[in-house]
């Protein structure tokens, strides 16, 4: 009899540590792949880190294709959840650079799927592949002479292949016609856009887009067309900082002339835990309905130390392209609607992605094992990816703890590595991490919420949806084995509701914009009782507040973002960890 109730009572603990165990429907920014280390010395001097950037998302045979920046291969996804690594060197032995590749194009052909790396020499293939799951390639051409950096291929409807190149704050975007047989040029490149930021504030270089420094850089061109339109996405001012954004110009032609649109930037994320949104793609998936991915900054380590994320986009009944940033690196679903509805889906419809999960944990107190000088505890829990706690070891047994501050219904976690004395350059495979995650009501009772001790693999932004919510007040988080380095946490997300009731709205906003320079803006409000931050929306009318910036303990912000021509309208809503407030009402700011 007790060795019957003994199993039962393992049968059940076994049941209890999988709940986790299920096939996720949300995903949570940054995005979970193993992101190579930088394999570049020079750029590894402050520390040995994880960088990439610059990501395509291609939909080819129903799979998507993520290429970035000097991975030394690629990843497939069926869902956009689940992330397979291709290993696969696309440099030959006389090109000698340390970028395989650095900003890759990828563009499909027919049955085929071609990639291109960023280079200003003559001798670059363009490799070509109809598996590329079975990572067979071969060469379409053996050199692209025209070259170009931060390239995008773009094929028409009618057959007819483009190209799109340019990273500097002194020359533009180019743009030339290749002839889809020989992949050499069809006539002379052709000026696209140079970056205005004597009218567009958000165009100017500096974290706090000031010019310091340098002047603005304009990058990472890709065109998407839609409905009879050419929309000519780029990045901009530099991928170093928390403003980093795509614009977009219009055009009827391929090669223009093109105009921006009145809403720019469209892909802008410039608060909350991770951000930056520039230099990145636009993608349908199998579903008909439009995503964007872009760069996600950290730049501590080093300037290009980067991540990636993906939003919701589209474009409204008036043409105007959007990518919805709103809590942008909280938990959203993987999927908006049927594909009958794909063709109407509207801003709306990318909104309602979000969950509706708060963070239960920002600022909340935090015990841990043990410290490193200089990287406390609650670094853990101050939603701000630069900065991390760092434990004096990367032993196993090492933890962190989270209090919730009340009993609270729990619905993921994501658990945010950072790279403290690690040991690794470029690449690395056969590396994994292996954690447990406990909940407890007191501090005292404890039970397993998610077991990874037998995990394979590497999950430096891990991210897990609970099968069902949990009730805890406390979250403890116990280290069993770490790639390299000491256990170091920037980010240990809770995600849920709280038992308790929203914000009310807030009041007064304010809008402070005057002639001395209408780029900018310092927005002020009333604090609102019992938030953690704010969100601000702003666009060029009100039914298109496409552009959202997160604030965190703070009721003003310095806005320097707007086109110095076009009026400009506001709303803000409060947030905690209970829910979000209702909008306060729409302001108009000439």
């Amino acid at each position: 009899m007790k060795k019957t109730a003994g199993i039962l009572l393992m049968i059940s603990m076994l049941i209890c540590s999988q709940e986790w165990l299920h096939a996720q429907t949300t995903y949570c920014n940054p995005v979970n792949i193993d992101y190579g280390y930088c394999p570049i010395p020079n750029f590894t001097e402050w520390g040995k880190h994880r960088a990439t950037a610059d990501p395509v998302i291609v939909n080819y045979k129903g799979d998507y294709y993520l290429f970035s920046t000097n991975q030394w291969g690629y990843w497939w996804s069926h869902d956009m959840s689940n992330w397979q690594f291709v290993s696969r060197r696309f440099l030959k032995p006389w090109h000698h650079v340390y970028d395989d590749l650095c900003a890759p194009a990828v563009w499909a052909m027919g049955d085929t799927l071609l990639v291109f790396g960023s280079t200003y020499s003559k001798n670059f293939p363009i490799w070509m592949s109809t598996n590329p799951k079975g990572n067979e390639w071969k060469e379409a051409v053996d050199s692209f002479e025209i070259g170009g950096w931060d390239p995008d291929f773009f094929l028409d409807d009618d057959g007819r292949l483009y190209m799109y190149n340019g990273s500097s704050n002194r020359y533009p975007l180019y743009g030339v016609e290749i002839d889809t047989k020989t992949f050499k040029p069809v006539g002379a490149r052709k000026e696209m856009y140079m970056l205005e930021d004597y009218r567009y504030g958000w165009q100017r270089f500096g974290e706090n887009m000031d010019n310091t420094f340098l002047d603005p850089f304009i990058e990472g061109a890709w065109m998407t067309k839609h409905n009879g339109k050419y929309y000519l996405q780029y990045g901009a001012p530099g991928t170093e900082f928390s403003g980093y954004a795509d614009g977009v110009v219009v055009s009827d032609y391929p090669l223009g002339p093109f105009t921006p649109q009145a809403h720019n930037p469209v892909s802008y994320k410039p608060g909350g835990y991770a951000r930056g949104a520039g230099h990145g793609s636009t993608f349908q998936d199998n579903s008909g309905y439009w995503w964007h991915v872009s760069t996600m900054v950290i730049s501590v380590k080093n300037s290009f130390e980067r991540r990636i994320g993906f939003w919701p986009a589209g474009f409204d009944k008036d043409g105007v392209m959007y990518c919805n940033t709103a809590f942008g690196d909280y938990p959203h679903y993987l999927t908006r609607g049927n594909a009958a509805n794909a063709a109407t889906s509207s801003f709306e419809d990318a909104a309602g992605t979000f969950t509706g999960w708060m963070l239960l944990n920002y600022n909340k107190p935090v015990t841990v094992s043990s410290s490193l000088n200089g990287y406390p505890a609650n670094n853990a829990v101050d939603e701000n990816i630069k900065t991390y706690w760092s434990a004096a070891s990367g032993n196993k047994g090492e933890w962190m703890q989270t209090d919730l501050g009340d009993i609270s219904s729990i619905n993921a976690v994501q658990i945010n590595y950072a790279d403290q004395d690690a040991g690794f350059l470029g690449k690395q495979q056969h590396i994994f991490h292996q954690y447990k995650l406990y909940a407890s009501k007191d501090g005292k009772r404890w039970e397993i919420l998610v077991d990874k001790s037998n995990n394979k693999k590497d999950v430096p932004h891990d991210y897990v949806e609970l099968k069902q919510p949990v009730q805890a007040r406390y979250v403890k988080l116990e280290n069993i084995h770490i790639p390299t380095g000491k256990f170091a946490i920037s980010g240990l997300r809770v995600f849920g509701k709280g038992n308790g009731y929203a914000p009310d709205t807030v009041k007064q906003l304010l809008v402070l914009r005057t002639e001395k320079d209408k780029r900018s803006a310092w927005i002020k409000w009333s604090p609102a009782d019992n938030a953690y931050a704010y969100n601000i929306y702003t666009g060029i009318a009100p039914d298109k507040l496409y552009n959202c910036i997160m604030v965190h303990g703070a009721n003003d912000y310095y806005f320097k973002g707007m086109d110095k021509e076009m009026p400009y309208y506001f709303c803000i809503e409060a947030v905690s960890e209970n829910g979000v407030s209702k909008r306060s009402t729409v302001i108009r700011v000439d």
